[in-house]
């Protein structure tokens, strides 16, 4: 398994919504495809296994229109998104989804894609969005890959007695990461170099011309690159050496990432605030008066915020502020705004909600909210490594609950608390949320998905406060995280992702009329 970057996988992508692995996931597969194919497309299918999780939701989750951006070429953030589909087809891409059953389908949001280039180039290959954006392409041309969009790749299908002079070509400008994987069948080989750098057209094109070679795709990576190696695999490791730095929580989570990618600590933390400004513009904008409807909710996070500052609410305070702003933040992405997944869309609005809050009402400078938002993201790097961040695969409690979790250690930090103590507010929010299924009512990102952002939201002061008050928590993070996944797997297909069951079956939810 490729080491977690908080950059490409936990604080990301930047994406329009409503769902990172249904949305921003399909657009990168998208997108990959197109680079594979490497021509102008003029028609791509998209083929679900009936048993999965985008066969019942790819149209309510905008997977088709990410499909369709993808394939274009389009930013995920293009504010054309919303007619990916119908720009398509004026420019004379033919673009069709099929619902049949896939061999092999190990994944719930497994795809085959079937495309056919202008000048008649073609290409099938099978990917899997795997939670938060993140995809793999499992298969090019019947050959198995394992291609996940964070290097320069080049796959070379070619006869054996070419393959010496193929591997030498791939390799010998020193950028190529480890050596090529290869597999044969009968004659023929596949070598797949992960690069640093783009192979140079002049070595494409002394392969292209060598004879015995058969077959050439190449794809940019869609995420940052990776450079280094991790510093920690674990919660443990991650707190050890934090303590043994005498560093904080975001501070360690700072170093890793920079020598992950390669980049200066200054670089990172410039990436990271960008983010920020994304999130808090997207709190900003859901606390307007002038949002349309969403697919099922009229905005109500304003109201709410309103009744807060005029002593309307039961109690009201940081916690309630917090929660509005989470909760305003999945209004902009219920309506196909541009949002920060935090660690997915499903729960973009936690983070956003509480560290906009402590930013705000605790005058954080930017450096310290870059930390905070570092920390939070150590927590992430633990339940991706550990986990998934797929509710298609364990259910909300990997999504809004990770969230959750995350904010909880973001707030310790934001406060001075230790690694130890963040690690640990962290754990108490999964063990009080761990079980939560994913029902989302009639397939949409909204009901009960935006309540449930700004509890998470609030919930996240509360377990700092509890750990930085004295409890002692005594199952830490990564068992914590561990039992989680567990429990995941335990859940039935009906609550996960699937609209089958929980809230999405109660006759309410059915019978809700769409707004739009």
């Amino acid at each position: 398994m490729k080491p977690i970057s908080i950059l490409n996988d936990v604080l990301g992508p930047v994406m329009r919504g409503p769902s990172s692995s249904h949305t921003a996931g399909s657009f990168h597969i998208g997108a990959l495809a197109r680079a594979l194919l490497g021509d102008e497309p003029a028609s791509a299918t998209f083929a679900f296994d009936p048993g999965g999780s985008l066969a019942k939701v790819y149209r309510q989750q905008g997977s088709d229109l990410g499909f369709a951006a993808g394939v274009m070429g389009w930013p995920i953030t293009d504010e054309r998104f919303p007619q990916a589909l119908d720009r398509a087809a004026q420019l004379g891409i033919e673009i069709e989804f099929a619902v049949e059953r896939l061999p092999h389908s190990d994944h719930p949001n497994a795809v085959e894609i079937r495309m056919l280039s202008r000048n008649g180039r073609r290409l099938r290959a099978a990917a899997q969005s795997i939670g938060g954006g993140a995809v793999v392409f499992t298969q090019v041309a019947g050959w198995a890959v394992h291609l996940t969009g964070d290097a320069h790749e080049v796959l070379v299908e070619t006869e054996k007695r070419a393959e010496q002079t193929v591997r030498q070509l791939l390799t010998r400008d020193g950028e190529s990461i480890g050596q090529p994987a290869r597999q044969a069948s009968g004659d023929r080989v596949l070598l797949h170099a992960q690069r640093r750098t783009a192979t140079g057209n002049d070595v494409l094109a002394e392969l292209e011309g060598l004879p015995g070679v058969r077959e050439i795709w190449a794809a940019t990576p869609i995420f940052l690159v990776q450079r280094g190696a991790p510093l920690f695999s674990c919660a443990a490791e991650m707190v050890a050496l934090a303590e043994e730095r005498k560093c904080s929580l975001g501070q360690i989570a700072l170093t890793y990432e920079a020598a992950l990618l390669g980049l200066a600590e200054d670089d990172v933390l410039d990436k990271v605030l960008r983010r920020f400004d994304v999130m808090r513009a997207a709190v900003h904008r859901g606390l307007e008066d002038d949002l349309p409807p969403m697919q099922l909710l009229w905005p109500s996070a304003r109201r709410v915020y309103q009744a807060e500052a005029e002593g309307r609410t039961a109690v009201g305070g940081i916690h309630t502020r917090a929660a509005t702003r989470a909760m305003a933040v999945m209004h902009v992405n219920g309506g196909m705004g541009v949002v920060c997944a935090a660690p997915t869309a499903g729960s973009a609005g936690v983070i956003p909600g509480v560290v906009v809050t402590l930013a705000e009402e605790k005058g954080l400078s930017r450096k310290q909210i870059a930390l905070t938002l570092l920390a939070a993201s150590a927590v992430g790097l633990t339940v991706a490594t550990r986990a998934t961040f797929a509710a298609e695969v364990a259910g909300c409690q990997v999504e809004i609950s990770a969230a959750g979790a995350m904010a909880a250690a973001g707030v310790v930090e934001a406060v001075g608390g230790s690694p130890r103590q963040a690690s640990d507010a962290a754990a108490i929010s999964f063990q009080n949320t761990m079980g939560l299924i994913c029902d989302l009512v009639q397939g949409i990102v909204e009901i009960p998905c935006h309540t449930r952002n700004a509890a998470a939201a609030s919930g996240a002061f509360l377990c700092a406060d509890l750990i930085l008050g004295g409890y002692i928590n005594p199952i830490p993070l990564d068992e914590t995280i561990d039992a989680v996944y567990r429990v995941g797997q335990m859940l039935p297909r009906e609550l996960k992702c699937t609209a089958l069951g929980g809230l999405s079956l109660a006759p309410s939810a059915l019978a809700m009329p769409r707004l739009r």
